[in-house]
């Protein structure tokens, strides 16, 4: 019995130190380090969303559904670390002599909740409650002081993709950005746009990547995502860049590596797969009849175009190929709503194994 209770109690206090450092990298390590406890969590409440949408048809009522996923989860993911710690301190009372497995329960409960319903004996037990009274509020604690951090990168998020609206319609199409740009203030104005979507970028991927449940928050309107948000700003400057005839645009070039970088990273946080070195003529999900008929559009416009269109379309496949994956894996991931060249060809959702590993570094090819 003695060799079962040093067992039990070993087992209990590596439980407590296993879910305080979920904890730990979760809401306080400026990094994306995702751990097994809280990509359980993500999952298992994701099954039983996909299962409460699964027979509903209609994008409106999936979306009305899915905007609940992700307060609901972080909601839950306290008390699952809650319920684990308090575990493993019951199991660290009873090895310490408690005679029963339930009375150490309710020492564990008592002392987690600061409900002071059972005094401990002896100052082992005395310390071990202070411990887990202090480690109980401390994980309340760093959710609730996340919550206006997380709040403030979701409006800043949001400002900009509404602002999208206006110059490239809902769901954003990199067609009517740059026909809105050219009739209205001039191509010559879209040098002024690309640095603010390269600080969006940056922004999304250091918020979207130390905390992934920012990812799920949805927009406030139905039809707008961050994603396909994204995926229209890449298309619009990778067109500028090799198709449309103006002078050289190094502000959209680097805003498009800003974006597949940011894109990548997130990606690369929930395992979703896409080739971190691509070739420049690799294949990608925009077929030539798509790209044609955007060319063609926008010469009807008067939107001045580059002589020849072969190498054009060359140019666009190689930009567009660095961030084409990254982008369609998210629009199936995240449910975006519907938009042309990106969640329109998504895949569903496809439930991931749960392993961890150490982030990768996707290298940013030329």
């Amino acid at each position: 019995m003695i060799a079962l209770r040093v067992v039990v109690g070993i087992a209990g206090t590596l439980l407590v130190l296993f879910t305080a450092m979920s904890a730990v990298k979760t809401f306080v390590l400026p990094r994306g380090e995702p751990t097994r406890i809280s990509r359980v969590v993500f999952i298992a409440v994701r099954g039983v969303f996909n299962l409460r949408m699964r027979s509903m048809d209609d994008f409106y009522e999936r979306d009305h559904i899915f905007a609940l996923y992700a307060p609901v989860t972080l909601l839950l993911l306290p008390l699952v670390w809650l319920v684990t710690v308090g575990t493993g301190f019951a199991a660290i009372y009873w090895a310490l002599g408690n005679n029963s497995f339930w009375n150490a329960t309710q020492e564990s409960g008592s002392a987690l909740f600061t409900l002071g319903t059972i005094h401990p004996s002896g100052v082992d037990q005395s310390l071990l409650t202070y411990a887990e009274a202090g480690l109980g509020l401390g994980l309340l604690a760093v959710l609730i002081a996340y919550l206006p951090a997380m709040y403030g990168a979701f409006q800043r998020r949001e400002l900009v993709v509404t602002l999208l609206d206006v110059r490239a319609n809902t769901p954003p199409t990199a067609t009517r950005m740059i026909e809105r740009y050219y009739i209205i203030h001039g191509l010559d104005q879209l040098q002024l746009l690309w640095p603010q979507w390269e600080q969006w970028f940056a922004d999304i991927e250091e918020s979207h990547t130390s905390l992934g449940a920012m990812s799920f928050f949805r927009s406030p309107h139905a039809d707008r995502s961050w994603i396909t948000a994204a995926g229209a700003v890449l298309d619009a400057a990778s067109f500028v860049v090799s198709s449309v005839d103006i002078e050289r645009t190094p502000s959209a070039q680097v805003c498009i590596r800003a974006g597949y970088v940011a894109l990548r990273g997130i990606a690369d946080l929930f395992d979703i797969p896409f080739d971190p070195d691509p070739r420049p003529d690799g294949p990608i999900s925009v077929t030539r009849e798509e790209y044609d008929g955007m060319w063609d559009y926008l010469a009807d416009v008067g939107v001045p175009l580059k002589p020849d269109r072969e190498q054009a379309w060359k140019d666009f496949q190689g930009w567009r190929v660095n961030y084409d994956q990254p982008l369609i894996g998210l629009c199936g991931f995240l449910m975006a709503p519907p938009a042309p060249w990106s969640s329109d060809r998504a895949m569903p959702y496809r439930r991931p194994k749960v392993r961890m590993r150490h982030r990768k570094h996707a290298p940013v090819s030329s």
